[in-house]
């Protein structure tokens, strides 16, 4: 690794807030994703400073001691997910470093990790979800749950994208949204009749509910902006109290949304704009959902398919 001036004091603190300050000004992250960031690359800061001979300058830092402190946290049980964020933490930190010195190296850019192995979401299949949506609600709580999921499910949103959704996102008729995704990215979606309907119910009783200045679309009872733990929770009681048998969270409505349309229009890249992924392999995941529908059908309908008993 290329030498750098070797600075008194404790630089790795200071920098790395300089670090963080440019992703959420410069880069326009998420606070998420700065929050999430600032948590691993302190977690390093510290094992760094713990370490023998302790490591107080960023630029001290070897590749080395950096695949140990990897080895240690994969020992420690910590998932392949989240090794792999903490290395783009990493990563990133030491190309903002860096940015000045064009012949510096990276530490972090050789680390290897292990693959995570790809999990295949939960879904609901077409009949589940059109029995739970169709239930019908016995209260003022029932129609903004419900219209929640209408909602979640029309428009395929991530659970961040659903409570920050505000009156002025929708168009005049409600046949379109604007939704701020991941990196504060804006999407257009369409919004299906069914969820139009839900939503015109649901304006009456929020009218009453709402706080004067409150913008937010969803709201709890005493007027505010509904917050995602309120809607985690009310999704999976609403399940309940409709006698559904799936085990009901926002995103299994997002990735219902996404399995659905895609089985039925084969149109990958549509499916994509339409979940606002950024990299189409995110969205490849749900063509093995699709694969995995058709092999459950073969393996019960072929004549030739069962092995003899």
């Amino acid at each position: 690794m290329t030498d750098r001036p070797v600075q008194t004091g404790n630089n790795l603190t200071l920098e790395s807030e300089h670090f963080l300050q440019y992703l959420q000004s410069g880069r326009n992250l998420s606070p998420n994703t700065v929050k999430a960031y600032r948590h691993d690359i302190a977690r390093l800061a510290g094992y760094l400073q713990q370490s023998e001979p302790p490591v107080y300058h960023w630029n001290q830092l070897t590749s080395r001691q950096l695949k140990d402190w990897f080895a240690s946290l994969h020992a420690e049980g910590l998932q392949p997910r989240s090794l792999k964020r903490h290395l783009s933490a990493i990563r990133q930190l030491f190309d903002w470093l860096n940015r000045d010195l064009p012949a510096a190296v990276n530490p972090a850019a050789d680390i290897q990790l292990p693959k995570a192995a790809r999990k295949l979401p939960r879904v609901m299949d077409t009949d589940q979800a059109s029995q739970l949506l169709d239930s019908g609600a016995d209260s003022d709580i029932e129609i903004r749950d419900l219209t929640m999921l209408e909602l979640t499910y029309s428009c395929g949103l991530r659970l961040s994208e659903l409570v920050s959704l505000n009156l002025k996102d929708f168009a005049e008729d409600f046949s379109e949204v604007i939704v701020t995704g991941k990196g504060r990215k804006q999407r257009l979606l369409p919004v299906g009749s069914k969820a139009r309907d839900a939503l015109q119910r649901w304006l009456k009783i929020r009218m009453l509910w709402a706080k004067a200045e409150e913008t937010a679309v969803f709201v709890s009872q005493r007027g505010n902006r509904i917050s995602p733990r309120q809607v985690q929770n009310r999704m999976k009681q609403i399940a309940i109290i409709k006698g559904s048998t799936v085990s009901l969270h926002p995103h299994m409505l997002r990735h219902s949304f996404a399995s659905h349309l895609l089985e039925s229009s084969g149109d990958l890249r549509a499916v994509q704009e339409l979940l606002g992924h950024s990299d189409i392999s995110t969205t490849q995941i749900y063509t093995h959902l699709d694969f995995q529908h058709l092999a459950d059908v073969y393996d019960k309908a072929h004549p030739r398919a069962k092995k003899d008993s």
